[in-house]
């Protein structure tokens, strides 16, 4: 740098280390468009019956197709000749359901989302990056990361992964169904066969 640079403060625009992180989207109005599909809420939806407008649901798709092509930085079909990346497979995956809208919200709830297993800042190396905003966790000040349970290592910031799983139950790396039934617990084996112990009495 010059000592004119210096004297006026002016950095060089080429030092990338100097930008802010990319930033995501506001999705606002996709989750304003959400609260019209999802009706598994009872505080939003008063009619147990009540089932998804198909114009609704397809807003719903396009909102988060746009807001995450704004995240990726180009449209998905610019793609010339290159390997499709996991942003613009979800972006098409989305535009899919938005031309053909599914009748009923096949996401997850929020208790899902409450109970997925949070990775604690400690267990994160600088280079592990979200797959779908491509930040690097360890960016953020305080990282939200969550991991999915299809796999130990899918981890995601949970405001990006948050409004997919809204929409879809399945995991965008791997496609695997994420609401599985929960076996229940078998029950314990007793190996007192209920014999009565005087050291109790």
């Amino acid at each position: 740098m010059s000592g004119y640079e210096v004297e006026h403060n002016i950095s060089d625009k080429d030092d990338k280390s100097q930008q802010p992180p990319p930033r995501r989207p506001d999705l606002s109005s996709f989750f304003s468009q959400l609260e019209l599909v999802d009706t598994s809420d009872p505080q939003t939806h008063t009619n147990a019956n009540a089932v998804p407008q198909p114009e609704n649901m397809s807003a719903a798709f396009r909102l988060l197709a746009n807001a995450f092509e704004l995240m990726r930085g180009r449209p998905a079909e610019e793609e010339r000749g290159e390997d499709p990346d996991l942003l613009a497979n979800m972006i098409e995956l989305l535009r899919q359901s938005a031309d053909d809208p599914p009748t009923e919200l096949k996401g997850v709830p929020d208790s899902f989302l409450d109970e997925l297993e949070r990775v604690p800042k400690t267990a994160l190396k600088p280079s592990d990056t979200c797959p779908i905003c491509v930040n690097p966790f360890l960016e953020d000040e305080y990282p939200l990361v969550v991991q999915l349970p299809c796999h130990k290592d899918h981890y995601f910031d949970l405001d990006c992964i948050r409004p997919w799983l809204k929409l879809n139950s399945t995991c965008p790396l791997d496609r695997k169904e994420l609401m599985k039934k929960k076996q229940p617990p078998s029950p314990p084996v007793d190996d007192d066969d209920g014999e009565y112990d005087d050291m109790y009495a």
